[in-house]
């Protein structure tokens, strides 16, 4: 099997040593080579035409975001940004995703050899991952249209404000039409390529949606912002999942990226629960401990859903999800950018359906109004 052929696009000198020193500890992995900016990466991707680029999004002369843009325009090819996690970068970071960057790293902030040595693993781990992805599912994931924001459904006429209104008020007009706490819960767990699905899927719901947890694997400064993100562009409700958050129906909860998120049954309600308990399969949050604590919390009162990612993550649990009586989806190989997750639910047999991503938001609607009859 030929190595995995890798352009690293990087302004520190310094640092693309350190990628250069991790790669090539790798068998499957081989450099051809190094660019300051984006414009010596355009000669270096021409003249030795590598299968994946490593790219900063702070740069000289370009920035990251904006060659990438380019790069998906001509030439589409796997790309993993490497840069530093900060909630300032948060923003670029999620656009980056969107516009066809398969993962985001961030750059380490120790030098501690344990820590360093959990770094390579994460580097390698997610440069393999994105080396294996299919450039057709890349393709039509670029192919597709940015999600347009629907007129919100189920609103009172006497909610309705102006386009001048501030976003408070929009938050109110979202909240006043959902009547009643969930009685019924979604699961949604997802990874490499997760931002862009999950996005897919939320935008195409109506406020009448059954409430909705979702574990995405997501670093801790960027959890906050693809909340807001998905907020401004749903009907639905988008937050950041808090401890002790009631669960309601119209409304969707993003795991914070440092904790663990559970749902717990508290009389009445379900509510959110945050732990910042280890890692479970080096993730935190992990899909697993969601759709866990979804098994057996809620049971048949539930629908788990696993999306495109790298790993096993969420297998297990979306089968005990099943087990415990929950409806159970997976995303299709074909819509996936990394067909992992899912796969691995598919093969331990915990996935009722197998469904293309475009067919989920059908698949959530049509099993909140079954819930209703």
């Amino acid at each position: 099997m030929k190595p995995l052929r890798v352009l690293i696009v990087e302004d520190s000198v310094s640092f693309q040593k350190l990628l250069r020193f991790i790669f090539e500890s790798c068998d499957d992995i081989q450099v051809v080579g190094t660019a300051l900016d984006p414009y010596e990466a355009r000669d270096k991707i021409k003249l030795l035409n590598p299968d994946l680029i490593t790219l900063d999004i702070n740069m000289p002369r370009m920035d990251g975001a904006t060659f990438l843009e380019n790069l998906m325009r001509l030439r589409p090819m796997p790309v993993v940004m490497i840069s530093s996690l900060t909630e300032r970068n948060a923003t670029m970071a999620l656009r980056v995703l969107d516009i066809g960057a398969v993962d985001y790293i961030g750059k380490p902030k120790t030098n501690s050899s344990t820590e360093m040595a959990e770094y390579a693993d994460e580097v390698i781990r997610k440069v393999r991952a994105a080396g294996r992805v299919k450039l057709s599912a890349l393709k039509q994931r670029l192919a597709g249209k940015a999600p347009v924001k629907k007129a919100p459904q189920n609103t009172p006429p006497t909610a309705s404000v102006s386009s001048s209104s501030s976003s408070s008020s929009s938050k109110a007009v979202k909240a006043s039409s959902v009547a009643e706490n969930a009685r019924r819960i979604i699961a949604i767990g997802s990874s490499t390529g997760g931002t862009v699905a999950v996005g897919t899927v939320l935008s195409n719901l109506p406020t009448s949606t059954a409430g909705i947890v979702i574990a995405q694997h997501i670093p801790e400064a960027f959890s906050a912002s693809f909340a807001d993100r998905l907020d401004k562009t749903c009907q639905l409700t988008v937050e950041e999942a808090k401890d002790g958050q009631v669960i309601r129906n119209g409304y969707a909860y993003i795991a914070p990226g440092r904790c663990h998120l559970k749902v717990k049954k508290d009389g009445l309600y379900y509510v959110c629960q945050l732990e910042d308990s280890p890692p479970v399969n080096k993730h935190r949050p992990s899909v697993d401990v969601l759709f866990d604590s979804v098994a057996a919390e809620v049971g048949r009162h539930a629908l788990g859903i696993i999306l495109t990612g790298m790993g096993r993550d969420g297998a297990d649990g979306l089968q005990r999800m099943k087990a415990a009586g929950a409806a159970t989806v997976a995303q299709d190989e074909k819509s996936s950018v990394v067909w992992g997750m899912p796969g691995e639910a598919v093969k331990l047999g915990g996935v009722d359906e197998i469904l293309p991503l475009n067919n989920i938001a059908d698949k959530i609607i049509d099993y909140t109004e079954q819930q209703k009859r």
